[in-house]
């Protein structure tokens, strides 16, 4: 069996891959990317929040994305209700980017990818993990099948999981453990949006709220394509009967605001849906490998933190690598478990307290609190580790505590 040695193996060619990739190819790093799927391919998480333009700018892949006309995301909207909650990315508490994009994965992905292509980066499309095996020191041999089913090896220092939704090395080393979010489905598609209004309305990301835990999701870009999705409790999911694209146009009835723009539409491919989607690991590294993005954790679409999270732990986990190689000692629990954790703890507990309730009250209370707004705003941007920001350091509490208030204020004015 053919053997390769390099010194840092990328399982997956996404945000994730991409931005560890691109940053240790910038530093010398001896690399090789391995992705199972053949791009361009289709994948969900379709709305960055402005705290990734910091890495991809960082990694020098900014430029090659701004080219090629992604829609601009400057916010986002909530409805519920008849209410409606705007947040302008431009009007946050923290300092930083105030765009991002609503992007089709399968076009973002394969232009990030194809541009470490260009640069020299060795990615091989359709190889696929099949297993690997760590050495005391760390080092991995790692079991490849490439497309015509012949099997090679590949001899690493370091192996990051970027893998995503197909979590490699939480099955191949039994890493999965319970999460602590609620057990929430969704099922999606895409449309072309042919009643699609003319100015913001028609570009605008928004999350149409049924209930407390049931939403649409309405993702336009800038090709004509909208992508529309719901998230619920699974039941909830699951009690819509019939062919997949009967469920979904059934859903579709429950939404005053899109029915009729989405109405009748044909889908582009038989809506898919994804059951209990949220995940958790026992740990975020081990010895030679470290976990990003969805292969560590995943929380909820709700606000959009999937792939900000993705690129953001890619970059810590090349930094740390690079300076491991330079002979510097790092403090991965502290370096990396303790800072990701940081952010994604804030994140849990949004999402926690947008499906008890209590966030949804901060949302759609009137009227609007514009310190508090803002705020909540710069966490929605990706902002998570900005200690400036009481609703950052105080997460835990601050949401229940301030929706306590509003209900109580509530109460006293209706007597």
């Amino acid at each position: 069996m053919t053997s390769i040695n390099v010194n840092v193996l990328i399982i997956g060619a996404g945000p994730s891959g991409c931005v560890a990739a691109s940053y240790l190819h910038n530093n010398g790093i001896d690399i090789k990317v391995v992705e199972k799927s053949k791009f361009p391919r289709f994948v969900i998480g379709e709305s960055l929040l402005p705290r990734c333009m910091d890495h991809f700018e960082e990694v020098g892949l900014l430029d090659c994305i701004k080219d090629y006309g992604f829609e601009i995301k400057s916010g986002a909207r909530f409805l519920k209700n008849k209410v409606v909650c705007n947040f302008d990315f431009s009007k946050k508490h923290t300092d930083g980017w105030d765009w991002t994009w609503q992007v089709p994965r399968a076009d973002f992905d394969n232009v990030i990818a194809s541009e470490l292509t260009k640069r020299g980066v060795d990615i091989c499309f359709e190889h696929e993990v099949v297993d690997v095996i760590f050495d005391e020191d760390g080092r991995s041999t790692t079991t490849i099948k490439d497309p015509e089913g012949e099997l090679y090896s590949i001899h690493a220092k370091y192996i990051i999981d970027s893998s995503g939704y197909g979590r490699v090395l939480p099955r191949l080393l039994d890493l999965d453990k319970p999460t602590s979010i609620p057990e929430h489905s969704s099922i999606f598609t895409h449309v072309e949006d042919v009643r699609r209004p003319e100015g913001e309305e028609g570009t605008l990301i928004t999350f149409d709220v049924i209930d407390n835990d049931t939403w649409l999701w309405v993702i336009p870009f800038s090709n004509g394509i909208t992508s529309i999705g719901y998230v619920g409790k699974t039941g909830f999911i699951d009690s819509y009967k019939g062919s997949p694209s009967e469920r979904l146009a059934k859903m579709l009835q429950l939404s005053d605001h899109y029915h009729d723009r989405f109405k009748g539409l044909d889908y582009l491919f038989e809506p898919i849906s994804i059951k209990n989607y949220s995940k958790s690991v026992k740990k975020l590294y081990g010895k030679g490998f470290v976990l990003t993005g969805n292969s560590a954790e995943f929380l909820d679409p709700v606000f959009s933190s999937g792939v900000t999270f993705a690129t953001e732990s890619a970059l810590k986990a090349a930094k740390l690598i690079t300076r491991a190689l330079n002979n510097e000692t790092v403090n991965w629990e502290v370096e990396y478990t303790q800072y990701i954790k940081e952010g994604v703890d804030v994140f849990a507990s949004y999402v926690k307290e947008w499906y008890t309730g209590n966030l949804q009250t901060l949302f759609f209370h009137r009227p609007e609190n514009p310190k508090i707004k803002k705020q909540i705003c710069a966490v929605l941007a990706g902002y998570v580790w900005d200690k400036t920001n009481p609703f950052v350091t105080k997460h835990k509490r601050i949401i229940k505590t301030v929706a306590h208030f509003i209900t109580l204020e509530e109460s006293e004015l209706k007597k």
